[in-house]
């Protein structure tokens, strides 16, 4: 009973929160704040009793969930960043709109997220992950800007592409394997012993949940969703949400490919890449919640790193199944106080460009002491939580190297060196926001000294405290948590203790945060200032997006199809079949006369079929004008240059001169209510013409690709 309260107690009563929020703002902010403290309490209880539970005739196959070790750890993990999240918000969105829709799918989304990690099988996980994967596009969405809208596109995008290629794993698994349960992959993968179909289901599965874990070439959506939601949305997003992604790869990886050296090699590959990747990206950034976010694609990698060395150890996989376990659990904490710092600075300033915020964290001691526990701990530095599963991850690649030689020595200088872009971002993150003046607005920045409610300063010093905490007890603590959650992970035994503080691990650590200093130093201090300003070097043309997906997406697939298509001209795909039954229809109304039984009977067929496929054309019209009139609908631009100098605004305020009509009350003066309505229609055209294309787009290449790989397994 606890485990399905967990799932869909908040999911029930977020309407109840929307309710409350029509009418009674600050009864709303209390309510869900007690919902997410009440989840905390839960998961707690939970933890404390684990269990199974089921739904046996839902979703047709059926919803399991099980809580398990590893599962007890992350919901207690969940809980406790939506209760800060949400004890946080009211005071972020103090002076925000549409704040009722964030809370409603603020609640949807913790009862999906939880519904994936509680997951008993890999049918159950998907149909929360694709829950999950809608509700949080209203996050992305949330201030409906340009950008905003751009980036959840993006999202929603990747969401879809990686759902659907995701299921067809599922579909090839179960056929092949005639299971999707968790425990029941491994026994049934060896009596198939089908490993070319396993591997084909595996890397659906793999680049599915990799999609939504930001892991390398599917990460375009991470770098762009975070700077645009708002912060407490950017910090379950990255401690939260990816975790989802991680979940779907180790369910895989420690159950179908076991112990696979094959399979383990591809996915240190592919963290190593989107380790450095996102580490180098979050140097060059100079965007408080941007570096945050490519600094969470590059720890993605390291847990993927840990990931692929538990492939390649096999059976002495231990030190890579706890140090991924830790790094997990500490991502989280690090990206919740982080996130929560960067909506403190955003939250009174309006800005997130270090030039714009230099110098505001002076003299605000909890918010310099948070972030400095939350650089310092995701750095790696001795004594804190980040130190224990980087120590740990590390061990594991040099014990790696000693039977695999070069490749893993290579993957551990790509650690350490990552390791040291980490340092060093996060230094130029913190000097800038915490020791730099700003050249004009320093004196109004030291005035301000009331710069979080005392809710809101609760949440981030609780967050925050949990790194020494779990630093300074990691024999106690960590070791215990570790202990508790591996069996998920089916690690090996722990053939000797780990000395955390001993000369070969320290001297780790101190390689990388030397080669942080020194990046630092020659590089951010000399290469990537100007003038003293912080300069963004990272060349645009490099954008993987605008570089490679959206061309092949947006053009080259569509060019390709209809060039296969005009190979066959004009209709000569369906016209013959219309015309071979109107043909067929005469021959058969001549044996009753001349065509009056079947001949008018087809026509009126393919008229009914015409209407309505126009009817079902126009209502996916209508659905997508009363999106853009509603949900989708953008924030008014302010009053520019541009908007005066355009002929709708000059027609408009000619109007008003001459008396002919009012601009409707609220809508500001005629000329500007004018711009808008042209603006409206115009943009509404596009939108209809671009989003339900690219959405269609999508489904139709999903499903034919379902299709192409069904007809051929089967």
């Amino acid at each position: 009973m606890l485990i399905l309260l967990l799932i869909f107690l908040p999911m029930g009563l977020a309407p109840v929160g929307w309710l409350l929020g029509r009418r009674f703002k600050p009864r709303r902010d209390r309510f869900v704040i007690a919902v997410g403290f009440a989840e905390l309490l839960l998961a707690v209880a939970a933890a404390l009793r684990g269990g199974e539970a089921a739904l046996p005739d839902v979703c047709v196959l059926g919803l399991t969930f099980v809580l398990d070790g590893f599962r007890r750890v992350y919901a207690v993990v969940f809980a406790f960043m939506w209760a800060m999240t949400l004890l946080f918000s009211p005071d972020y969105f103090a002076h925000h709109r549409r704040r009722n829709r964030y809370y409603f799918f603020q609640l949807l989304t913790l009862g999906a997220t939880m519904g994936v990690f509680l997951a008993g099988d890999l049918y159950t996980a998907f149909v929360f992950f694709e829950i999950m994967s809608f509700t949080s596009f209203a996050w992305v969405i949330q201030e409906e800007t340009d950008g905003a809208i751009r980036a959840a596109k993006t999202y929603l995008a990747v969401a879809v592409i990686g759902g659907l290629v995701a299921l067809m794993g599922l579909f090839l698994l179960w056929h092949n394997l005639g299971t999707l349960t968790v425990s029941e992959l491994y026994p049934a993968a060896l009596a198939a012993g089908k490993r070319p179909a396993l591997y084909t289901a595996g890397a659906c599965v793999l680049f599915g949940f990799g999609a939504k874990a930001g892991m390398f070439p599917a990460h375009i959506w991470l770098p762009k969703a975070h700077p645009v939601a708002p912060a407490p949305a950017s910090a379950l997003l990255s401690g939260a949400l990816t975790k989802t992604g991680v979940w779907g790869i180790l369910a895989i990886s420690c159950n179908l490919f076991r112990g696979d050296p094959a399979w383990g090699a591809v996915i240190l590959t592919l963290g190593s890449v989107t380790m450095l990747l996102g580490a180098v990206l979050a140097l060059f950034s100079t965007d408080l919640k941007r570096t945050l976010a490519c600094s969470s694609m590059s720890q993605i990698g390291f847990i993927l790193t840990g990931v692929g060395m538990m492939g390649l150890l096999g059976n002495e996989n231990a030190l890579a199944a706890r140090g991924t376990l830790l790094h997990m659990v500490n991502h989280s904490v690090f990206k919740l106080v982080l996130f929560l710092c960067a909506g403190t600075v955003y939250r009174n300033l309006h800005r997130l460009d270090l030039n714009d915020i230099r110098g505001f964290g002076r003299g605000k001691p909890l918010l310099l002491v948070s972030f400095l526990l939350g650089s310092l701990g995701i750095g790696g530095v001795p004594l804190l939580n980040g130190y224990v599963s980087k120590t740990l991850l590390h061990e594991a690649i040099v014990e790696g190297a000693e039977h695999c030689g070069w490749p893993l020595t290579l993957a551990e200088w790509v650690f350490l060196v990552s390791g040291g872009l980490t340092v060093a971002y996060m230094s130029k993150l913190f000097v800038a926001v915490f020791v730099e003046k700003h050249p004009d607005r320093q004196a109004e920045f030291d005035a301000q000294k009331q710069y979080l409610s005392r809710p809101a300063a609760l949440a981030l010093g609780l967050s925050a405290a949990v790194i020494p905490a779990l630093g300074l007890t990691a024999t106690v603590s960590m070791d215990k948590i570790a202990d508790l959650a591996v069996d998920f992970l089916h690690a090996g035994p722990l053939t000797h203790k780990v000395r955390y503080l001993s000369l070969e691990n320290l001297k780790g650590a101190a390689i990388s945060i030397a080669i942080g200093a020194a990046v630092y130093l020659l590089a951010v201090r000399r290469r990537m200032r100007k003038n003293g300003d912080y300069v963004n070097c990272w060349p645009k043309k490099l954008d993987l997006e605008e570089l490679v997906y959206r061309p092949l997406l947006l053009k080259l697939l569509p060019a390709v199809f209809g060039w296969v298509s005009a190979l066959f001209g004009e209709n000569r795909i369906t016209a013959p079949l219309c015309r071979g039954v109107l043909a067929a229809g005469r021959w058969i109304g001549r044996l009753f006369g001349e065509n009056r039984l079947f001949e008018p009977a087809a026509r009126s067929f393919f008229a009914v079929m015409r209407t309505l496929s126009h009817a079902a054309s126009d209502s996916l019209d209508a659905l997508v004008l009363v999106l853009r009139r509603t949900l989708l609908r953008q924030s008014p631009e302010p009053e520019t240059d541009k908007v005066r100098r355009s002929a709708a605004y000059r027609m408009g305020t000619e109007l008003d001169r001459l008396g002919l009509g009012r601009a409707p009350a609220g809508e500001g003066d005629r000329g500007r209510w004018v711009y808008r309505v042209v603006r409206t229609w115009r943009e509404t055209g596009r939108l209809l013409r671009t989003t339900l294309s690219f959405g269609l787009l999508m489904l139709i290449l999903g499903l034919a690709g379902g299709l192409i790989w069904l007809l051929w397994r089967l």
